[in-house]
């Protein structure tokens, strides 16, 4: 008896696990299944993961997710993919791995983003390329294994992202599509071909890249055994998706003009949705494509929540464990808190730059500050001033994104901050916007999927996402913490601009003096 198809697979293949969930064709979650592996940080700056491991979790996860959801082979429509961006792996002519996957968190290439940005015509080769110079791109990352790996580089036959990887393994050919392309700093927005100028740079050439593809490109033809093994059939489509952050627009439909999809995971990013290719000509933002007429512009934070682990550590280690001893979540514990302080600490602000900053200021340099303590200030204010200030951090990216594109109305949040009601109320009154969260948490593979569909001509437009997505919680600015927080904002972003230059002295002292 013949099954008509009923379901669909997104899969996201991120930094610290990979998720595969499947969906209803009406975007209802009906199985999901995560994998972690660890991230490798064993000197100064590095970040690494081992590919071979995260091959094994994209088979493990989507295993797991269609045989806990007890969904015959034949009536899955298509798997699709979600990956983080950045990544770095350098294999050789047989496709050995020559290293691990250097992965977007790892700083190494830090001198080498400086120099090409002031030395390199580095400003060019972001206005044509879209990704930001920034020890997070492979272009410096490249430059970097040049340098400082020569024999490595030398016998690199190609050098591929995670997901290139996975679809290498699965199909055995070398495939990127354009929205990880996107990411490289070697995609030529305007061409849609790897960015001549950039590779010379390198001196590489596109031969030592894989072969670009849309995002609405699909495979199918999985050796028999692997897809036994899976619970697939042979014939499946497999289709090559985006990367996580232009998915995770489409998976809140945040795609229609003027929306803004704000996510505040580890770190934070805001994104908004255009129709062609746009870069800032003071290079605040990145542009990264989800199909040929959907773009992602926006600006990546370092810091999310990131920052609240190291004030629960650090500031809030007794509250912690006395939220833990009476059974509940240590962050809610925080969060209520932070409640007991008027918006805007008494005059009390905090600058999140504890892992440096990208948007707006792409300085590794800048650090974290209390700024305006004084004897009425409480522990209880320093946690609020740390939530406020990653928000406010977050919204010193709105000025270049709307540069770019005019002004933006409605807010789309995800991440897990969105689960607090206290940090939505924020960041609709720093905002001074409505505040939106849609009910599905995994935005990349709801998105990853309907990309999909859309792929194998299943739907004729993006647009399907709205009747997918069921909006929760609406925020409205409250308009005295709004008037608050306007009087705060200009000192606010002014302190970065005025410390420049001791940023970039204490941070070489704490180069030099760190153990």
């Amino acid at each position: 008896m013949h099954h008509q198809p009923e379901y669909m697979l997104g899969v996201d293949i991120g930094t610290t696990s990979t998720k595969a969930v499947l969906f209803t064709t009406q975007g209802k979650v009906v199985a999901q299944h995560a994998v972690e592996y660890p991230l490798m940080c064993t000197s100064p700056g590095m970040a690494e993961q081992d590919p071979l491991l995260i091959y094994a979790a994209v088979l493990e996860a989507i295993r797991q997710a269609v045989s806990s959801s007890k969904a015959a082979a034949e009536q899955i429509a298509l798997v699709s993919f979600s990956a983080a961006m950045h990544s770095v792996i350098a294999v050789d002519s047989e496709g050995n791995l020559l290293s691990n996957s250097i992965t977007w968190a790892d700083n190494r290439a830090g001198e080498w983003a400086n120099r090409i940005r002031d030395k390199m015509d580095g400003r060019a080769i972001y206005l044509r390329t879209g990704t930001p110079i920034h020890p997070m791109s492979p272009l410096c990352k490249i430059m970097w294994l040049r340098h400082d790996q020569p024999d490595m580089f030398a016998r690199t036959a190609r050098f591929v992202g995670m997901k290139e990887y996975v679809f290498y393994r699965l199909f055995g050919s070398w495939l990127v599509d354009h929205s990880i392309a996107s990411a490289t700093g070697l995609f030529n927005l305007q061409q849609l071909d790897w960015d001549c100028g950039a590779l010379e740079l390198l001196g590489i050439g596109a031969n030592q890249l894989s072969q670009l593809v849309p995002t609405t490109h699909h495979l199918s033809g999985l050796e028999p055994a692997v897809a036994q093994q899976l619970g697939l059939l042979p014939t499946t489509p497999f289709v090559i998706g985006a990367n996580d952050g232009v998915l995770s627009n489409l998976g809140v439909n945040a795609i229609g003009p003027g929306q803004v999809a704000v996510t505040i995971g580890t770190s934070g990013a805001m994104r908004t949705v255009i129709d062609k290719p746009l870069t800032d000509p003071s290079g605040r933002t990145f542009c990264y494509a989800l199909t040929d007429k959907h773009w992602v512009v926006g600006g990546p934070t370092n810091n999310g929540g990131s920052i609240f682990r190291w004030v629960r550590d650090e500031l809030a280690t007794a509250e912690a464990a006395a939220a833990r001893d009476a059974g509940l979540d240590p962050y809610e514990a925080l969060t209520s808190i932070a409640e007991t302080v008027v918006a805007g600490c008494e005059g009390l602000l905090f600058h999140p730059y504890l892992a440096g900053e990208r948007a707006p200021l792409w300085n590794a340099d800048a650090r974290g500050s209390f700024f305006g303590l004084a004897m009425h200030h409480r522990k209880q204010h320093m946690i609020r001033a740390a939530l406020e200030g990653v928000i406010f951090s977050l919204y010193s990216i709105l000025p270049a994104v709307e540069d770019l594109i005019g002004p933006t109305q409605r807010m789309m949040a995800t991440g897990g901050f969105a689960r607090s009601a206290l940090w939505r109320q924020m960041m609709a009154d720093i905002f001074n916007r409505e505040v939106v969260v849609p009910e599905s948490v995994e935005s990349s593979c709801l998105g990853a999927t309907v990309l999909g569909l859309y792929a194998l001509g299943k739907i004729d437009s993006l647009e399907v996402i709205a009747d997918m997505v069921g909006a929760t919680h609406r925020h409205v600015p409250n308009p005295d913490n709004v008037a608050l927080y306007a009087r705060l904002w200009p000192i606010y972003s002014a302190i970065p601009q005025l410390l420049e230059q001791q940023y970039r002295q204490l941070s070489l002292f704490q180069r030099e003096t760190a153990a």
